[in-house]
C-alpha cells in the first residue's frame, strides 16, 4: 500500500527529443493526469538533445533559444490525459506548426497518476472537513486546495461581490492534508486560517477543497 500511495502522490517527468519516443505509464488502477507541458527550446543542445545536423550546417544556423507552441499542453491531454499508458514520435508537425525550423527541439512533460476511484469533498472557510473510509480500508489523499481558485466554489458563493476575481492557494495545504489524514480511517480539519494560514488578502472568502481516494 505505501508503495502504491508513493508512486501516485509522485511527480512524474519525462523528456525526448525531436525524432524520440516519448513514453508514459501509471502504476494498475491509476490513469494520467497531465500538469504541464513544453515543446520548443530554451537551453543551448550541448545541455540538452545535441543538434542532429552536420557539424558545419549548424554553424551556419544560429540556434534559436527562445524558442516554443503554445499547443504542447493540449496535444498532450489529447494524446494521454485518462489514459494508463501513451507512447508517441516527437516531431513539430505534431504539433502543428514548427516553432523555429532549422533548430532540434524537445517535448518536457509533467504528470501525476490519478487513482481511478477518487472523491471530492468541499468545506467551505472555518467550517469543518471529514473524510473516512470503509472498515479496513485507509484514506489517501491525491490534492488538497485552501485558498480561492478563478471559477470560485459552487458549495461556497462568494458574498463579496465587489472584490476582485483573483486567485491565491496555500502552499502548505496538500503536506498538512497528508500529515492529518494520509493512511488513517477518518479524520477532520477546519478549513480555517489557523491551520493553513491565509494566502489571500484580508476579507477575500476561501474554501478547501481535497481530493482522495480510500
Amino acid at each position: 500500500f505505501a508503495g502504491y500511495i508513493s508512486q501516485v502522490l509522485k511527480n512524474y517527468s519525462d523528456h525526448a527529443c525531436d525524432g524520440e519516443y516519448v513514453s508514459l505509464r501509471c502504476p494498475h488502477r491509476t490513469t494520467i493526469s497531465i500538469q504541464s507541458s513544453f515543446y520548443g527550446r530554451i537551453v543551448p543542445s550541448h545541455q540538452l538533445c545535441p543538434s542532429r545536423y552536420p557539424h558545419s550546417y549548424a554553424t551556419l544556423i544560429k540556434e534559436d533559444v527562445a524558442c516554443s507552441v503554445g499547443t504542447s499542453l493540449q496535444k498532450m491531454l489529447d494524446e494521454c490525459q485518462d489514459r494508463r499508458s501513451c507512447q508517441f514520435l516527437v516531431n513539430s508537425r505534431l504539433f502543428g506548426m514548427d516553432p523555429c525550423p532549422g533548430t532540434g527541439k524537445y517535448l518536457l512533460v509533467w504528470y501525476k497518476c490519478r487513482p481511478n476511484e477518487y472523491k471530492s469533498k468541499v468545506a467551505c472557510e472555518d467550517d469543518k472537513l471529514r473524510l473516512s473510509c470503509k472498515k479496513s480500508m485507509v484514506i489517501a489523499i491525491y490534492s488538497a486546495i485552501f485558498g480561492r481558485t478563478q471559477g470560485g466554489s459552487l458549495e461556497c458563493p462568494y458574498q463579496n461581490l465587489g472584490m476582485p476575481m483573483i486567485e491565491c492557494q496555500s502552499a502548505t495545504a496538500l503536506q498538512l492534508m497528508i500529515k492529518r489524514c494520509h493512511g488513517k480511517r477518518s479524520c477532520s480539519i477546519y478549513a480555517s486560517t489557523y491551520e493553513f494560514g491565509d494566502p489571500c488578502y484580508p476579507g477575500i472568502q476561501k474554501h478547501l477543497n481535497v481530493i482522495y481516494t480510500c
